[in-house]
């Protein structure tokens, strides 16, 4: 009977925490960010990283990136999108080719850099993103970072 118990007990707990460890989907393909925020009728948020070697994109992915409140917020508001820039590790060539398209349509000069962009079709029917606005890192933690993302968000 006390296996059977911990046997149990064991079961509920590893799927508490599979539960608990479903983490946010951040996506690396615009085309496929694109078409899912235009399905869901929301924001499209494009965090450049230089994600091995950037100091500040590693203290904003802790801080606030990684967070529940965060996760919490990016669920209900936003199409998580991240454009790398790695030092250390290869990216696929397609994937380089449409980081720096975007680095360059946004004119990111520096990391971590998060745009929000609302998607958009022309009346050709051509793809097109509506700037928002831009932060980065902000001190406080998330609690002040979410204030600056939904400012932004909600103008």
């Amino acid at each position: 009977m006390k296996r059977l118990i911990i046997v149990l007990l064991l079961t509920v707990t590893i799927a508490l925490n599979s539960f608990a460890q479903k983490k946010l989907t951040w996506h690396t393909d615009m085309d496929k960010a694109y078409e899912i925020a235009t399905k869901e009728n929301k924001p499209l948020l494009l965090f450049f990283t230089g994600s091995d070697w950037c100091g500040w994109c590693i203290k904003l992915q802790n801080e606030v990136l990684k967070t529940a409140d965060f996760e919490k917020w990016a669920k209900d508001n936003v199409i998580l999108v991240e454009l790398d820039f790695p030092k250390r590790k290869a990216l696929d060539k397609k994937l380089q080719i449409q980081n720096r398209q975007m680095q360059q349509m946004f004119q990111v000069r520096g990391y971590p850099s998060i745009h929000f962009a609302k998607p958009e079709k022309t009346v050709e029917g051509k793809k097109s993103l509506s700037k928002l606005g831009d932060t980065g890192y902000v001190r406080g933690g998330a609690k002040k970072w979410l204030e600056v993302a939904n400012n932004i968000v909600n103008n």
